[in-house]
């Protein structure tokens, strides 16, 4: 088992980056550094795991350009070293309803793959770890956060609408009022640029 921490998580990232250069990894960024910020308004999250696991949310596109196939290649790259929260994260990140039927991606995995993960997502038990990713996850692009209705749009546009679409936004907005009800504010007060529009300039970095 491989220590989890900052170093170890960035390190992993760097060799997928190597692997796979492309916008994913800005991304994940973005997504862990919205995961700190929020986390750090919440008692009972760690602001460190909270930021390790968004920055190893997407993990699995080490492999390559792939669809829903990086979930479960993420779920085995954190499940070889130990990481087991991180890798149901991995899986749990792109379904805020825990039904594999509300994917908008393309199975591009084996038959034994799907039922895995048809099977882990009907025995999943989520908490606000997973619960933070997947809303961190839709406030951020590659360039900097942004508004839940852009991410919509941006995703909306690389994957078609599907017949979960618009239940899956539904259910992002619940997660985004039950973390400001946790905060005791707008997530939006905590991401820079957010609102109006604005891409972060420079590298992602958190201070």
């Amino acid at each position: 088992m491989l220590e989890w921490n900052n170093e170890t998580a960035e390190a992993a990232l760097a060799e997928a980056q190597r692997q796979n250069p492309g916008p994913w990894v800005s991304h994940s960024r973005y997504v862990a550094m919205a995961c700190r910020r929020i986390a750090r308004r919440c008692d009972n999250l760690s602001e460190e795991n909270a930021y390790l696991f968004g920055l190893l949310h997407d993990i699995g596109r080490y492999v390559g350009i792939t669809s829903e196939k990086h979930l479960i290649d993420g779920y085995r790259y954190c499940m070889a070293r130990g990481w087991k929260k991180a890798a149901q994260i991995c899986i749990s990140h792109a379904f805020m309803i825990p039904d594999i039927h509300t994917s908008i991606g393309t199975f591009d995995v084996s038959e034994e793959d799907y039922q895995f993960m048809k099977t882990f997502l009907e025995h999943a038990v989520y908490d606000d770890y997973d619960r933070l990713v997947q809303l961190c996850d839709a406030l951020a692009l590659p360039t900097g956060f942004c508004i839940l209705e852009k991410r919509f749009v941006d995703v909306t546009i690389r994957y078609g609408f599907h017949p979960y679409t618009i239940a899956r936004w539904k259910k992002t907005l619940e997660i985004q009022a039950y973390f400001e009800k946790k905060i005791g504010c707008s997530i939006y007060d905590l991401l820079p640029g957010a609102l109006d529009g604005r891409s972060c300039s420079g590298a992602p970095s958190e201070s």
